[in-house]
């Protein structure tokens, strides 16, 4: 306990902040300014999981604040099967998700303040299993890379919104 806490007053001292902690005075207040990002339609079952998973994320706080960016992603989705049995089977599979993000103002001149990149793996076993539980946990898992994606990106936004407080 006395250690945990020695810790926390080490990182204190160089300037080590958790990201969702409250704003101090004269300090912006990153979940506000995440709120102000709009996350457009995106295609497909995956998009729509994508942009749930990024809109609980940036309107955690439920605020109805203007929108000031749009949150642009293409999101890919893809698995293989890496383990193959002599028969030809597959006994394991590799989800892999890429997700490129550009976060613009909504100016007319659009000015792009952040882009980056995010990529998550993941994978599940398939062993005697039925083709429904086989689908199934195919499903966990993309939700799960998803929401990981998601995290990633949010991450990205708050740290850049930390290094320049009004982009």
């Amino acid at each position: 306990m006395r250690s945990a806490l020695l810790l926390l007053l080490g990182l204190t001292g160089c300037g080590f902040r958790p990201v969702y902690m409250p704003a101090a005075a004269g300090q912006p207040a990153f979940a506000e300014q995440l709120a102000e990002i709009y996350v457009p339609v995106l295609p497909e079952r995956v998009g729509q999981l994508m942009r749930q998973a990024l809109q609980a994320r940036l309107d955690g706080a439920g605020t109805t604040v203007p929108r000031r960016y749009e949150l642009q992603v293409q999101l890919r989705i893809g698995s293989e099967g890496i383990a193959i049995q002599r028969d030809n089977s597959t006994s394991r599979v590799r989800i892999d998700g890429t997700a490129n993000y550009v976060l613009r103002a909504l100016t007319p001149a659009k000015t792009v303040v952040a882009e980056g990149a995010t990529r998550v793996l993941d994978g599940y076993n398939i062993l005697n299993q039925q083709f429904f539980a086989s689908e199934l946990e195919n499903d966990v898992v993309q939700r799960r890379v998803i929401s990981s994606l998601a995290d990633q990106i949010v991450l990205q936004l708050a740290a850049k919104f930390r290094q320049s407080p009004q982009p």
